[in-house]
């Protein structure tokens, strides 16, 4: 019998997240196979999937931080902020210098305000944007707030600018780019964009669709336990008698893991032999505060 886990996949670009995924399904043949934070088909890099229990920590994920590189191209804007669009405008790109590079950077770091793009799977009305879109119409956008932890810009010509930026769920890198291209007063689009992390996972330990099918051939597919994937949340280890109890829905017992820690709100609940057993969630819905049951693993 498979067992759970997650699977670090070096998405290629040209397929959708979605295609990767039943790819894998296929191959595993797993009952339950889903992706952990879409990528865009015209991206590469890390794509999280989850193979049976592995999908219920997909909000975990979801809501962590995501780490990328990409190339900006200046002077050119497009319809869709990116490469796979048409050129809506073009202008003559202004000299760029170090000190203006560092402008930006700070400029554009800590939390900001960004329109989502037309070409995206939000929803107006029922209708997803980018069909919209598709038909020629443009409907207004509330700007959401995002939060951008570290951007670093390198020159590779006088046109192109290397970008990396570690971000908060929800980030548009390439409105990053067009927003960037818009403060320069030439316009940008993003060419390419690789993911490089999500959260504490990166994409050296992946492998590409290929490479997990090679490995599959010859071995059993490489999953991570869910207890590593989480190795960044703090780890409650509990007897079997704790989680039995936990398991008939006792939640007072959650009392025992002792306040959170500063800034903390998820923890991991372990069993005896370390695999993942539940994951507690802290909560304000009463004073003091108390752990809540998010999550439940199958032994």
């Amino acid at each position: 019998m498979l067992r759970s886990g997650i699977l670090l996949i070096d998405k290629p670009e040209g397929p959708s997240s979605a295609q990767v995924v039943g790819r894998i399904k296929r191959l595993l043949g797993a009952k339950r196979v889903g992706h952990l934070g879409t990528l865009d088909p015209f991206a590469s890099g890390l794509l999280l999937v989850g193979v049976n229990e592995g999908t219920k920590i997909a909000d975990v994920f979801l809501g962590g931080s995501k780490s990328y590189r990409g190339t900006i191209v200046l002077g050119i804007d497009t319809d869709t902020q990116d490469a796979t669009g048409t050129m809506v405008n073009s202008r003559l790109v202004p000299p760029i210098g170090q000190m203006e590079l560092r402008v930006l950077e700070k400029k554009f770091t800590g939390e900001l305000l960004q329109v989502p793009p037309m070409f995206s799977a939000l929803k107006k009305d029922g209708v997803r944007l980018y069909r919209l879109a598709r038909q020629g119409k443009e409907v207004p956008r509330e700007p959401r707030t995002v939060r951008i932890d570290d951007l670093q810009l390198s020159k590779k010509s006088d046109a192109e600018i290397e970008i990396a930026v570690t971000c908060s769920r929800g980030t548009y890198i390439r409105t990053l780019a067009a927003d960037i291209g818009q403060a320069i007063g030439c316009g940008a689009h993003l060419r390419s964009l690789r993911r490089t992390a999500c959260g504490s996972l990166t994409v050296e330990q992946a492998l590409t669709p290929d490479e997990l099918e090679m490995r599959c051939m010859s071995a059993s597919a490489p999953l991570l336990p869910l207890a590593a994937a989480l190795i960044h949340l703090r780890a409650v280890e509990w007897p079997s008698r704790l989680l039995s109890r936990l398991r008939l829905g006792q939640q007072e017992i959650l009392a025992q893991i002792g306040p959170a820690q500063p800034g903390e709100r998820l923890v991991r609940l372990l069993n005896p032999l370390g695999d993942l057993a539940a994951l507690a969630e802290w909560t304000d819905d009463l004073s003091g505060g108390r752990w809540r049951l998010q999550r439940v693993f199958r032994e």
